[in-house]
């Protein structure tokens, strides 16, 4: 198997060829917005990174609304309220990708030398959103749930640019397929 790392983002054509058509992209740069269709349904059958794509889209489009809410909140309730729906859903993203698609890759990342980095990442966000949930004051809990923001954009473009293609390239498209299976069945269950 070949680990080393990718030269960088995917073009437009090869992301074209991976992600179903009714996967449109936005106006916002390597973003994604989905429509699901049928219910949970519509994934059957999709490979993992595209479930994970998906998933970025959909998170993104909360960024893009928290970025442009949190500057006019108010009150620290209103803060934490929106620091506890981001922790709520990027749970079960962390995990899912942990359990189910990083490790399968464990023996690449440590080749590359990320192994580590990629699971303290998810643990930095976690904590930076309990803390936008404990802060004691409002421009506190700004600062820190839009830090937390600022760090997972960052960490699901390097998810991006290196673990997706790593992954599409490394694991066969039937191993993919079955993660996204796998997925669906955690989600369903």
């Amino acid at each position: 198997m070949d680990c080393a790392q990718p030269a960088g983002a995917l073009e437009w054509g090869r992301e074209a060829e991976i992600i179903p058509p009714s996967v449109l992209r936005t106006p916002r740069s390597r973003h994604f917005s989905f429509c699901i269709v049928g219910g949970m349904g519509y994934f059957n059958g999709m490979k993992i990174t595209d479930v994970l794509r998906a998933e970025h889209a959909v998170f993104h489009n909360l960024f893009d609304h928290i970025e442009t809410t949190v500057p006019r909140l108010k009150t620290l309730a209103e803060v934490k309220a929106l620091a506890a729906v981001v922790e709520k859903v990027h749970e079960p993203h962390a995990k899912t990708e942990d359990d189910l698609f990083m490790e399968p890759l464990e023996h690449c990342f440590d080749q590359i030398g990320q192994n580590e980095t990629f699971h303290a990442e998810h643990r930095q966000i976690e904590e930076a959103l309990a803390r936008a949930r404990h802060a004691k004051t409002v421009k506190d809990a700004k600062r820190v749930l839009l830090g937390a923001i600022a760090a997972c954009r960052e960490h699901f473009d390097k998810e991006e640019r290196i673990v997706f293609p790593l992954a599409e390239r490394v694991l066969k498209a039937k191993t993919l397929s079955e993660l996204g299976q796998a997925w669906l069945s955690r989600r369903e269950g």
